[in-house]
């Protein structure tokens, strides 16, 4: 007898848990974006027709970025940063991603524990400080 999609999805999703740290949120997504995405094959096997993949939108820009991965809005894959030579290979760049879903030019292109602990290392180091004395003496280099 032929599994249903849900039981499909629980069983792929259970797969990526014992490999993946996951939690409930990311637990809940997994699942919604597994059964839409075999909804669609099965479709696709009934139909098929090609879906038009521009239009089909994987997911809200605002939530790509979470605690512990990023999601690339242009093929669904996570990372835990997105670099330059991936967005390559959809033809964009940092800037043109930044641009084309909407986040703001200095929004970091990672997860928020990446950020975040980037940030603390910073700072421990004295960039903050360093950086204003920076600003400071080349000011002073331009006013001469």
């Amino acid at each position: 007898m032929a599994k249903s999609l849900v039981e499909m999805t629980a069983e792929i999703v259970s797969a990526q848990i014992t490999t993946t740290e996951m939690n409930t949120e990311d637990i809940s997504q997994a699942l919604n974006d597994t059964f839409k995405t075999l909804n669609d094959l099965q479709a696709l096997e009934l139909t098929g027709r090609q879906p038009d993949m521009e239009q089909k939108k994987i997911m809200d820009p605002a939530k790509s970025i979470q605690k512990n991965k990023i999601t690339c809005l242009e093929c669904g894959e996570s990372f835990k940063m997105l670099s330059p030579k991936h967005l390559r290979s959809h033809g964009l760049t940092l800037k043109e991603y930044r641009e084309k879903y909407g986040f703001k030019a200095r929004q970091p292109l990672c997860a928020k524990a990446l950020s975040e602990k980037r940030s603390k290392s910073g700072k421990k180091r004295g960039l903050p400080e360093n950086l204003r004395k920076a600003i400071a003496a080349r000011s002073k280099r331009k006013k001469k």
